[in-house]
């Protein structure tokens, strides 16, 4: 089998622990280079998992064995990592956000569309299979309609020094530009159907940093459901905690523990005929790797030369919430995406 050769820019916690590790296990990838300004964490990473070990982001682009890159580097840099990656003709997978704002990322999407060269968003929790399922379900009208929805993912953040996802004008944003966009994008993905107007509160309510420790937000969706979105640095999840709820007329679904790095969980079902006798559904717990299957679809659609299976025009979208969502935050209303 061909295997997508990867450059990967950035050796920190996500690079490091989970996507370089999935990578590793991938059927059709490969670790060709690694890169980090700090000698030692790029050189462990080669060193274990093979490649050869760069401080250049442009030193790793410019090996002739690298053919796709993954940038994992804070968020302030990824603009001009996917710029530099892109006129090197290199297909890119970014981490979330894309960018610190809407306009740096229409500035990558310009890019892309001028070199012909793909772009993909780092949300991985798509991949989850407790959530490929969910979504079956909803195609398939087994829920019924969906009437409401709801996502959560919290954990405990506190100041730190020198930490830029504290700071807004190295983030673009606190707990909803980390957390919250990754739930956002996953009740669009599960419902299929996009957020059409927001609001709610994105505060900083218990930390001294200047990005939003908490964002409890109020999406209505094109299909006329309404999801709820919390997203926390100032909080602790309780064991199974970072709930995910579907709410239909034939059916509800809640899933315990499957919002987050690892593919886990437990679901509860309940289905409805039309009878309106009372029966559950089986979700599958063919758990795996989220990275792995991750890294696998974009190396495959770059191999096949189809579209990654998470636009950058996905990314551009959830940025866009967001931004509606920090203004309805600023405006004290309802703001339409």
């Amino acid at each position: 089998m061909k295997k997508l050769k990867w450059g990967v820019i950035g050796a920190g916690g996500i690079a490091r622990t989970r996507t370089i590790p999935g990578l590793a296990l991938a059927q059709n990838a490969e670790l060709a280079a690694v890169m980090d300004p700090k000698p030692d964490m790029a050189g462990s990473l080669a060193q274990t998992y093979g490649g050869r070990a760069y401080t250049s982001a442009a030193e790793l682009m410019q090996d002739p064995q690298v053919e796709a890159v993954y940038i994992a580097s804070p968020v302030y840099a990824h603009e001009e990592q996917v710029l530099m990656a892109l006129a090197a003709g290199l297909p890119v997978l970014v981490e979330k956000p894309a960018g610190r704002t809407v306009a740096e990322c229409l500035t990558m999407q310009s890019a892309a569309r001028q070199a012909g060269v793909p772009v993909g968003v780092g949300f991985m929790m798509r991949f989850h299979t407790f959530h490929q399922q969910i979504r079956q379900l909803i195609q398939s009208g087994a829920l019924g309609q969906v009437v409401s929805a709801r996502a959560q993912q919290i954990f405990w953040y506190p100041a730190m020094e020198n930490c830029w996802r504290q700071e807004k004008r190295l983030s673009g944003g606190g707990a909803l530009m980390d957390v919250g966009i990754h739930n956002i994008d996953l009740i669009e993905y599960i419902t299929g159907s996009r957020t059409r107007r927001v609001t709610g509160f994105t505060n900083t309510r218990t930390f001294s940093y200047d990005v939003d420790d908490m964002c409890n937000l109020l999406l209505q969706l094109e299909n006329g459901a309404v999801a709820y979105i919390d997203g926390a640095f100032n909080a602790h999840s309780a064991p199974g905690g970072n709930l995910l709820e579907v709410y239909g007329t034939r059916g509800t679904i809640l899933v315990q523990g499957s919002i987050g790095q690892v593919e886990q969980g437990r679901a509860l079902t309940l289905s409805i005929d039309a009878e309106g006798r009372r029966g559950s559904y089986t979700l599958r717990e063919d758990f795996t790797n989220l990275y792995q299957k991750e890294i696998e679809a974009f190396s495959e659609a770059v191999l096949k030369g189809t579209e990654p299976p998470v636009t950058l025009a996905d990314g551009i979208w959830v940025q866009k919430v967001a931004e509606a969502a920090y203004q309805a935050q600023a405006e004290g209303r309802v703001v339409a995406v």
